[in-house]
């Protein structure tokens, strides 16, 4: 008599994505939807108090004076507030790809504050270069160039040309012909963005080119610490859907 036939299904992830990109796309639909649906006076009030306004850091603006940890609140919150349906949109996908490589990589608590701090820092690199200025910037696109900054560092090279020595965390060096390539197209686009005032608007600006390059810079650099702080946390992980590690490999690279 034959026993039970048992079934091993291979279960994948919705389109491969972890969830905690799906949540964090989820808040920002949410911060956008309770943004869009108040009254507009109160959208006014969200913009003074949660936008990026670098003039509220250099000595006021529009009767706001910023003391204290709140100081601090701004260079978050504009992360989780969009202009509209496009900018919500474009963000969400541009997340999508290089968050999903991160949030393998790093695991959850890791990819949020990583999203957090790259976000922040982007914001601070827009302070110093627009300081005083009275243009609002909202948008979670810097935090999500330092999340492609590091999915840069993790992924394979584009062509077998920009193959290099991974570091001891599987990481490509700052140096490698790969980060060096896209370093160099990520700044000459958002420079381009910047002198030609392509995709922005009046009044709140959606798309701050400092930003980005900040945001990107911040993610190379911090690639490596947080994927030490991944190692001791939970083991090395592979950015690879499967979450396989194959480090121990000796005929393979770490992360092919």
């Amino acid at each position: 008599m034959n026993g039970p036939v048992q079934r091993f299904e291979s279960r994948q992830p919705l389109f491969l994505v972890p969830w905690p990109v799906l949540v964090l796309i989820g808040l920002l639909c949410t911060a956008y939807a309770a943004y869009a649906l108040a009254p507009a006076d109160l959208q006014q009030k969200l913009i003074v108090h949660y936008a990026l306004i670098p003039a509220e850091y250099a000595g006021g603006a529009y009767g706001v004076h910023l003391r204290g940890l709140w100081r601090m609140v701004p260079l978050f919150s504009y992360q989780f507030m969009h202009g509209g349906l496009e900018h919500l949109g474009i963000n969400s996908v541009w997340l999508l790809p290089f968050g999903s490589v991160v949030a393998r990589r790093y695991g959850a608590s890791l990819f949020f504050v990583f999203f957090l701090v790259c976000g922040a820092l982007g914001a601070v690199v827009h302070l110093i270069a627009n300081w005083g200025s009275f243009a609002a910037v909202i948008g979670a696109s810097g935090a999500i160039s330092g999340l492609m900054g590091a999915a840069f560092r993790m992924m394979e090279p584009i062509m077998p040309m920009l193959q290099a020595p991974r570091d001891s965390h599987g990481l490509l060096p700052l140096s490698s012909r790969q980060i060096v390539l896209w370093s160099v197209l990520w700044i000459a686009i958002n420079v381009f963005a910047g002198l030609t005032g392509m995709g922005t608007g009046p009044g709140v600006q959606m798309i701050a080119w400092q930003v980005h390059i900040g945001g990107y810079f911040a993610g190379l650099l911090l690639a490596g610490p947080f994927a030490a702080l991944a190692d001791l946390n939970g083991g090395r992980r592979s950015p690879n859907k499967d979450w396989p590690d194959r480090s121990r490999d000796p005929g393979r690279g770490p992360w092919r």
